[in-house]
């Protein structure tokens, strides 16, 4: 196993959102809905959904499925676009952005942890996490530093030069959580991060992101297990494309 003093498995207290500044997310009235090749409405996948998430809130997104968390998560990410509605992320009016500055904006600002890890094999950890840096035309040099600054945050330090396949499950996506946050990302999206892992591994990965949210990260989060939403700050819960309830742990 690699070094993991970084991280100890004891939940964590959360710390208050910064409600004094500007919302991270802000989105009014947010719809999505699919078409038919003929023009007729397939899916009505979020009908109308309000959201307020401040920097350094930790939120957990639930619901059954077909509630629409999966197609919000994919919204939030700036991987799609919304029907209808307005959706601002630091700020910035995404609606407004043509789709090269909306992919610039996405690299620069938000980082993604899948259940998948994602890493390509024939790199190491150290290249695999300096990987969006590339993308953003940052010198090598200096993204692999940020990389194993990163890598060193999750317990890794010593894996750099270790390729995934000599690594654990657990250590691949530690090695997926160092490479969503080498851009210093406004936001951490999570979409179930430890499906692909055994409840120990997983529970080692849940103190990371506590880790991560007690030194101020925002993180939104879709899970289906009551257990890991309970452990996030607030817990918002989607149902036939509406937010059902928006609670706050205590």
């Amino acid at each position: 196993m690699g070094n993991t003093t970084a991280v100890d498995s004891a939940p964590r207290s959360h710390p208050e959102p910064r409600t004094d500044l500007p919302p991270v997310v802000e989105i009014r009235g947010l719809r999505k809905v699919y078409y038919k090749p003929d023009g007729s409405i397939m899916v009505e996948a979020l009908r109308g959904v309000d959201l307020t998430i401040h920097q350094g809130d930790y939120v957990a997104i639930m619901g059954p499925s077909g509630s629409g968390k999966s197609t919000l998560l994919t919204l939030l990410g700036c991987l799609d676009r919304p029907t209808e509605g307005s959706f601002h992320i630091g700020g910035r009016d995404v609606r407004s952005m043509d789709d090269q500055e909306l992919s610039q904006f996405r690299g620069r600002t938000i980082g993604f942890v899948f259940q998948s890890f994602n890493l390509i094999p024939q790199h190491t950890i150290e290249e695999n996490a300096a990987v969006p840096l590339f993308y953003q035309g940052v010198p090598a040099a200096e993204r692999l530093a940020k990389a194993s600054e990163k890598l060193g945050l999750v317990g890794l330090a010593d894996r750099a030069d270790h390729k995934p396949m000599e690594l654990s499950g657990g250590q691949q996506q530690r090695a997926a959580i160092a490479r969503a946050l080498v851009t210093d990302p406004l936001v951490l999206l999570a979409d179930e991060p430890t499906g692909n892992l055994d409840t120990a591994t997983g529970q080692s990965i849940l103190a990371l992101f506590e880790l991560l949210h007690s030194k101020g990260m925002t993180i939104i989060m879709v899970t289906h297990d009551p257990s890991i939403a309970h452990r996030c700050r607030r817990v918002v819960r989607l149902r036939d494309g509406l937010v059902e309830s928006d609670i706050v742990n205590r």
